[in-house]
């Protein structure tokens, strides 16, 4: 009662991809099964971390926590674009809110997380004797922590000031998704502070941490670029190539969805975006370290002999 106490719109419609039934059917069928092979490779990832004692190391509990972001980020998108492709397509004001919260939350953790893995492989390659202190258990888990405790302070703060909004109409998101901009544009009431507090969210989360995975990756390559043999240059980057690609499509996604200049077409690409972000890229990851990881793969054999 005290949400519809605070908003004369009690739901929102959502926008979706396309009005003919054909083409609906068609990414109906492909976005489940892109929900489908997310949900299970990334499952599989948390299992088979959780079960091998062998891959109980900084690096896969972080790609552990890694494949939980992106369930939870699936997960909060893909079944309700799903219902809109098939028949509804209206989400109720608490159910936008929440959604909001969590894609907040599972969004910012993982630029979070791609920073201290950055960091780990920066200690491993850069710092090998010194790693086990530099890269404890104990640091390990506040890194986590640290990811998912700030990145829901900062879901929360926007959250909250989102709920102080006043929406009396339009209700139409030309979205697919509840987003901060989308909900924005829909207020009868002041946005300034929400826009403020977006401002201060966008340089933390997207350019310090940026920067900061960048630097990492810059003194990584200085210290593989000094190894003499070609056999050592590959071992190394072996550790690290593949975070590197999924840290580059990540952020590549985000870029092309709310930085570049807007045009007649920014709209699509917004939709465009955030299908590869909430989708793709969630699907993809496990393939990405899973193919291109002996430890992991050896890990598999062992714990699911029958798929492996």
């Amino acid at each position: 009662m005290a949400v519809n106490n605070q908003t004369m719109v009690t739901e929102f419609t959502l926008q979706g991809f396309s009005e003919k039934p054909s083409l609906q059917l068609a990414l109906f069928c492909i976005l489940f099964f892109l929900y489908i092979m997310a949900l299970a490779g990334n499952t599989l990832i948390v299992v088979a971390v959780s079960l091998d004692s062998g891959l109980h190391s900084p690096m896969y509990i972080f790609l552990a926590n890694l494949a939980i972001l992106d369930i939870g980020c699936t997960t909060t998108v893909l079944p309700k674009l799903l219902e809109n492709l098939a028949d509804k397509k209206c989400i109720s004001y608490a159910g936008c809110m929440t959604q909001l919260y969590f894609l907040t939350w599972f969004m910012g953790s993982e630029l979070l997380l791609f920073t201290a893995m950055a960091y780990d492989r920066y200690v491993a390659i850069c710092h090998p004797l010194h790693y086990t202190t530099k890269m404890s258990r104990r640091v390990c888990l506040l890194l986590v922590g640290g990811v998912w405790a700030i990145s829901a302070i900062n879901s929360s703060v926007h959250t909250g000031l989102m709920i102080q909004l006043t929406f009396c109409g339009p209700n139409q998101i030309k979205h697919f998704l509840c987003e901060i901009p989308t909900l924005l544009l829909l207020s009868c009431t002041s946005t300034y502070l929400n826009y403020i507090m977006v401002v201060i969210a966008d340089i933390y989360f997207g350019v310090i941490n940026f920067i900061l995975t960048m630097v990492s990756y810059g003194f990584i390559i200085c210290s593989i670029l000094k190894i003499h043999t070609t056999e050592g240059k590959k071992k190394a980057f072996s550790t690290c190539s593949s975070h590197l690609i999924v840290v580059t499509m990540y952020y590549t996604t985000v870029i092309y969805t709310y930085i570049l200049p807007g045009s007649g077409s920014s709209k699509d690409n917004g939709k465009v975006g955030a299908v590869l972000y909430t989708t793709i890229s969630p699907m993809l990851n496990p393939l990405i370290y899973t193919l291109r990881n002996k430890d992991f793969k050896t890990a598999l054999k062992k714990i699911f002999p029958f798929i492996v």
